[in-house]
């Protein structure tokens, strides 16, 4: 077992981490700064891996009804993990969500690391960028790696995949949108802790997702399924529709896949499982 890193939040993204890296996993609470400490001294590990986060038990606008709850895992908890870390020397890895800024599809173009256009109408997307802001002070003089994803794809069954998602609505909206696809992740991740990779990225695939092209993929191979497309603004939900760049990461040496490159081998392998 890796016991340089160790890994916070048995969620989605970190129970998949920790699979791919051999390593510890605590899924204990921080309520504290003397939490994040005493974690810190039990695993003394050289990289925290930080994939605590409240995304809502159905989806983000229960982050609404949980105010309390969100600002402590997704806004306070990253800022005390960077103070032990920095105090220990330790790398942290922050994992946060591209889902935090304003987009135009007739004038914006793919939006980069350093932007601040940001959305402010959900809940949700202010406590992430309330973490980002506090972390983003400490960059230039601590090692720190803040990773963000964006829509999760995954090649297996899990209810937040966003496949399964959409198999279960059987709604679904006609706009590109930047997607993570969760092995692609896994490998970035890997490939940013390898050369010792320090500020933002946009750790999303290539190119927007149109979930009408993944649901006739899925239908290739389903037919009996059924879908239906619907105007965005009937859905009535406050949401960030946007497409990020992936520049960054494809000059740190990343090679990063195009997401419609990427459909046919998640069906096939979502749907073994």
């Amino acid at each position: 077992m890796n016991k340089s890193i160790l890994i916070l939040g048995k969620g989605f993204i970190g129970e998949r981490l920790q699979k791919e890296f051999d390593c510890r996993i605590d899924s204990s609470f921080i309520n504290c700064f003397s939490d994040a400490e005493k974690l810190v001294k039990k695993y003394n590990p050289k990289i925290i891996i930080n994939c605590i986060g409240l995304t809502g038990r159905r989806n983000v606008d229960d982050c609404e009804l949980e105010k309390e709850a969100t600002l402590l895992a997704n806004s306070f908890v990253p800022v005390m993990l960077a103070e032990a870390c920095l105090r220990k020397g330790i790398k942290l890895v922050h994992i946060s969500s591209g889902c935090m800024f304003n987009y135009d599809y007739q004038k914006s173009r793919p939006v980069k690391e350093d932007s601040r256009d940001y959305f402010l109408e959900l809940f949700y997307s202010r406590s992430k960028i309330y973490a980002e802001a506090a972390l983003e002070t400490l960059l230039k003089e601590y090692n720190i790696l803040i990773a963000r994803i964006r829509i999760p794809l995954l090649n297996a069954k899990h209810p937040k995949n966003v496949l399964d998602k959409l198999i279960k609505y059987k709604k679904v909206i006609d706009i590109p949108n930047s997607v993570t696809y969760i092995p692609d992740f896994i490998r970035a991740v890997k490939h940013l802790i390898k050369i010792d990779a320090r500020g933002i990225y946009n750790v999303v695939n290539k190119g927007g997702l149109r979930y009408p092209e993944l649901m006739r993929v899925y239908q290739k191979y389903v037919p009996k399924f059924k879908f239906e497309v619907i105007d965005l603004r009937k859905l009535g939900l406050s949401r960030t529709n946007l497409l990020l760049s992936t520049s960054k990461l494809e000059q740190s040496g990343f090679k990063v896949r195009n997401i419609n490159s990427i459909l046919e081998e998640c069906v096939k392998e979502y749907l073994k499982s």
